[in-house]
């Protein structure tokens, strides 16, 4: 693999190859995004056959993030497999509440501890990083909880340098967007369905395919809200789009479709989860 021309991330590079290697056989929760891909290169030339991605097929998984991690795997070379998940059996999950990771994530590493099993794997990784440590993410305390390792924290390798890594190992997801699981599109409280899901995936699928590549449709009952990052919001305006999204997302089920002037922020529906948590209105 490529020597970095930074012997900094070079080191941090070398560091996360021995750590992979001291788990001997790992198995990479795989979703296709930034993180999980750079970890599942890592994992691959670290150990070879020894390491498999597997991705969860889930409702709270649009069918495109599948394909492309899919093709994504394939074009690392690193073994692969899907499993599916069903959080939404959950009522820990499906009443959305403030945790609600927790169980998500309980419930995808329940579902591998299987499959380490069957092929005698005795750690699983997934793609926590530095940047995620003090944000809120119940996932990881799930993950804390059942073992699951996070060798990109243990190493240190942040959101930036993975990004730069990943170019410079020609990785497709080197600039990749920010993605997270559609149910994290409903304002905690709010009841999650397969229902719900498509409609939000089905909103969300025709911005993609307008060419937008940063957004969020935040769901509030009939009213959807669009996150954009602000390049994007005057091409929004200046063009017809602004029409076709409307008409589009009335079809949908939304009797109202705003654009939210403070524009994408990853995890926006956190902000009021200080307030949710002490049972004050948001």
């Amino acid at each position: 693999m490529k020597i970095l021309a930074s012997p900094h991330l070079q080191a941090k590079v070398n560091a996360l190859y021995t750590c992979l290697r001291d788990y001997q056989k790992v198995i990479v929760a795989f979703s296709g995004g930034v993180d999980s891909t750079f970890l599942a290169e890592a994992a691959q030339h670290a150990l070879g056959d020894d390491a498999l991605a597997v991705t969860a097929i889930s409702d709270s998984y649009p069918i495109r993030e599948m394909r492309a991690a899919q093709d994504i795997a394939k074009q690392i070379g690193i073994r692969f497999e899907t499993v599916h998940t069903e959080e939404l059996e959950l009522e820990g999950y499906a009443s959305n509440p403030t945790n609600r990771c927790y169980f998500c994530k309980t419930e995808l590493f329940d579902k591998l501890r299987p499959i380490a099993e069957k092929y005698d794997v005795g750690t699983i990784v997934y793609g926590a990083i530095p940047d995620d440590v003090g944000d809120h993410r119940p996932g990881m305390d799930a993950a804390k909880r059942m073992g699951i390792q996070a060798p990109l924290i243990d190493v240190a390798l942040t959101k930036a340098e993975i990004r730069e890594i990943s170019k410079a190992w020609q990785l497709p997801t080197w600039d990749k967007p920010a993605f997270a699981c559609l149910s994290s599109r409903f304002p905690y409280g709010m009841r999650i369905t397969r229902e719900l899901l498509r409609q939000v995936d089905a909103a969300e699928q025709f911005l993609y395919d307008l060419g937008i590549r940063q957004f969020r449709v935040r769901h509030h009952g009939k009213l959807a809200r669009i996150e954009l990052e602000p390049a994007e919001m005057s091409r929004f305006l200046r063009t017809d789009a602004r029409q076709q999204v409307s008409a589009h997302f009335r079809t949908l089920g939304y009797a109202h479709v705003t654009l939210d002037l403070q524009g994408y922020r990853s995890g926006s529906l956190n902000e009021g989860v200080a307030k949710i948590i002490m049972g004050k209105s948001v």
